[in-house]
């Protein structure tokens, strides 16, 4: 092993850690305003969970987006022409690698290079130490972004004799499918009501299985991908929502919620699955297009949770047992950041589901250092990834304040009171408050033409180029399109029912001060 300390690097250096869509679109603007960044990737390509080659990619063959191709896009790039509506593994990596070629970025990235730690310099910025085949390499900058992922350490509950389960094909998580062929003619226990659970088990089933059951805690309201033609990310993930979320009391926002879930996807209990929880928020929301009718269908068993597995036995909650070829595990995954120094981690908070930071970014007492898409995914990520990648580039760069001590501190204790409660929030309100630290929140009155679109239409990344730094002077033409896209808003005239909500919302509407 070689191992050689470099000379600290120059002031606009930021080292970014990862390589993934929250390293790239990072890295893009901060060379947009003058930094200059080098991204540490573990491996062998840019593209995160989409890179498949990754061995920390828990994405798998045949797999699709949960979110359209409008809203699986950054601002100023479009999917390549022929991109189905949910893109494949496949399209989603080549997009962007598309991206880090068009803003130069391949050149900056330093490929099967693992972060061994990171940790505060004495003098002032940060210490980050890397490995390279056998070269060990020390350098420091005054600033970093960690961008490694939310999603890479995968979460396996414990239960009574999973150790000694004896079924053919073993217990594994749900990142470690890669499609339907090895389980032919097998009966596969898929455990957990995730997105990723649910669509496993409708790969499966549709792919050969001999029989698949799902089992879960509790059960969640399941939506399709696709509400009368019109992807769902288009109907539910919308400033409107998001105002909406604001101002109404915790109980309307449940009904309402409620009501519109029913109105486009029915109870799972009318399908043959359980019965979720009255509350809405209380069951919690996950989606799959062909799930429920699977279950209809008889085609997925449904059973609550395991309560133990003997040999390949299981027993559940309900006192039913079946036996098992395969288990996977659709659990979620842990916070992991293994390279942060103990005394990081712990002014962080860090624990298996949680970190302390002002806004998902900052934290007061640790200057130049900041975080990009630690989040729970509920909705579309990359237009969210882009407006928090452009706060830090502006922050930093003086285009708009830098959040004080006191904002920060702020911002931190409202993370901490969060702790023990639900961990996810929906995109539509990520988006917003990203929006409003970084001025780029759209004001209504502006653009009375774009009206309907910008409050019911989907909000798009490049609804945010609109007004403010960086803004196109093609986002109206293109803001408009998005919302027109597969006729989710056909004209400027709002419904009465659209009407009715702008004007409860219209206060809330007007952009806010970062």
């Amino acid at each position: 092993m070689t191992e050689f300390t470099s000379h600290t690097m120059p002031p606009k250096a930021v080292a970014i850690i990862g390589a993934g869509p929250a390293g790239l679109v990072t890295a893009r603007w901060l060379v947009e305003h003058g930094f200059e960044p080098v991204l540490f990737e573990a491996a062998d390509r840019p593209g995160g969970q989409w890179n498949a080659a990754s061995p920390m990619s828990g994405t798998w063959r045949g797999m699709r987006t949960n979110t359209s191709r409008v809203m699986t896009r950054f601002s100023d790039l479009d999917h390549a022409e022929g991109t189905p509506v949910y893109p494949s593994r496949d399209d989603m990596h080549a997009y962007l690698m598309r991206y880090a070629e068009k803003f130069e970025l391949m050149s900056r990235v330093r490929l099967s290079t693992r972060v061994e730690q990171l940790q505060k310099a004495p003098e002032g910025g940060w210490i980050v130490r890397s490995r390279r085949s056998g070269e060990v390499q020390t350098e420091r900058f005054a600033r970093v972004v960690v961008a490694s992922g939310r999603y890479v350490m995968p979460e396996v509950p414990e239960i009574a004799g999973l150790d000694g389960f004896t079924g053919t094909l073993g217990a594994a998580h749900a990142s470690q499918y890669d499609g339907g062929q090895a389980y032919r003619g097998k009966d596969v226990l898929i455990a957990g009501c995730s997105i990723s659970a649910l669509e496993i088990a409708s790969d499966l089933a549709l792919s050969g299985a001999r029989s698949v059951t799902v089992c879960y805690r509790r059960q969640r309201y399941v939506l399709p991908k696709l509400m009368s033609g019109v992807p769902t990310d288009h109907v539910m993930f919308t400033r409107a929502a998001a105002l909406a979320g604001e101002i109404l009391p915790p109980e309307d926002l449940a009904a309402g919620l409620k009501a519109t879930v029913l109105r486009a996807a029915g109870s799972p209990d009318q399908f043959g699955a359980m019965t979720p929880d009255d509350n809405i928020f209380a069951a919690g929301i996950t989606q799959s297009q062909n799930f429920l009718p699977l279950v209809a269908e008889g085609r997925i068993a449904v059973r609550p949770w395991i309560e133990s597995v003997a040999g390949r036995s299981v027993r559940f909650a309900d006192g039913a047992k079946g036996d098992f070829d395969a288990i996977l595990f659709g659990t979620g995954y842990r916070l992991s950041l293994p390279f942060l120094a103990p005394d990081v981690a712990a002014e962080l908070g860090l624990d298996r589901t949680h970190i302390d930071l002002s806004d998902h970014t900052f934290h007061p007492d640790l200057a130049g250092l900041a975080f990009a898409g630690f989040y729970d995914l509920v909705g579309p990520f990359l237009p969210v990834l882009e407006l928090q990648a452009r706060w830090i580039a502006y922050s930093w760069a003086g285009i708009v304040p830098e959040p004080d001590r006191e904002t920060l501190a702020a911002g931190l204790a409202r993370s901490r009171a969060g702790r023990g409660g639900p961990q996810s929030l929906p995109m539509q309100h990520l988006a917003l408050l990203f929006a409003r630290n970084t001025g780029v929140e759209p004001d209504l009155g502006r653009w009375p033409d774009l009206e309907r679109a910008l409050l019911f239409g989907p909000l798009s990344a490049v609804s945010f180029r609109l007004q403010g730094p960086d803004s196109l002077g093609d986002a109206p033409a293109l803001t408009a399109a998005a919302a027109a896209a597969f006729g989710a808003i056909r004209s400027p005239e709002m419904t009465d029912e659209e009407r009715g909500l702008k004007n409860l919302v219209t206060t809330a509407a007007r952009p806010r001060a970062a």
